[in-house]
């Protein structure tokens, strides 16, 4: 018969040496709290000024299209030898502009559209300049001492130069500068503004209302 050995390793009975491994722990739950109420407290600052710029963004870049737009209906009237308006409306929520080309007052398929991010909409006029509206723009430079704005329609003479539109009738050079002022109402309440400006001579430039001073 085999005999059972009495031989016991040294290893397996050596005492274990070393460092422990720590155990992990958890969160406990103030200190989840304090991060949860942090992590709000950024938020509510954070997210008011994030769609602000974000509503900004927007009208920036709705006057930045319109003022190419105008472009378009300029060189459009001088290429095909004719008389263009641009017709503003409001459709399903949105505000658009369109290349009048048949001269009707209607959008048809086949005339250039323009349509702007629900959040930006057309002026009716130029601002009051009081309750907080901006002054209207001035050009410098400029001393006609007519301005035209929002009430006007502007269109585009066969030779491209700007004219008020009134009763079909499109008289270049124009009498004054044109305006048009486009605006945003902010998700605090506040309202912000940008426009384009059209030279007599037919050039455009975007301006965005800073709070203070038209830039």
């Amino acid at each position: 018969m085999f005999k059972r050995s009495s031989h016991i390793s040294a290893r397996s009975t050596a005492p274990r040496t070393g460092r422990a491994f720590p155990v992990a722990n958890g969160f406990s739950m103030l200190e989840l709290v304090i991060v949860i109420a942090i992590s709000i407290t950024i938020a509510a600052i954070a997210i008011p000024s994030f769609l602000t710029a974000m509503y900004d963004i927007r009208l920036k870049s709705a006057a930045t299209d319109l003022s190419g737009f105008m472009q378009r209906a300029r060189l459009q009237s001088a290429r095909q030898n004719a008389t263009y308006p641009i017709v503003y409306r409001s459709v399903t929520g949105a505000d658009e502009a369109f290349i009048d080309l048949n001269n009707d007052g209607v959008w048809e398929t086949g005339e250039p559209l323009l349509t702007f991010s629900p959040t930006v909409t057309m002026a009716s006029g130029a601002p009051s300049g009081t309750g907080g509206a901006p002054t209207p723009y001035v050009l410098v430079g400029d001393t006609a001492g007519t301005t035209y704005d929002n009430a006007t329609t502007l269109a585009y003479s066969q030779r491209g130069l700007p004219c008020a539109y009134i009763l079909n009738v499109c008289s270049t050079p124009a009498a004054g500068y044109f305006v048009y002022y486009l605006k945003t109402q902010r998700p605090g309440g506040s309202t912000s503004w940008a426009g384009v400006v059209v030279t007599r001579a037919g050039r455009t430039k975007t301006i965005v209302w800073s709070g203070t001073a038209w830039q």
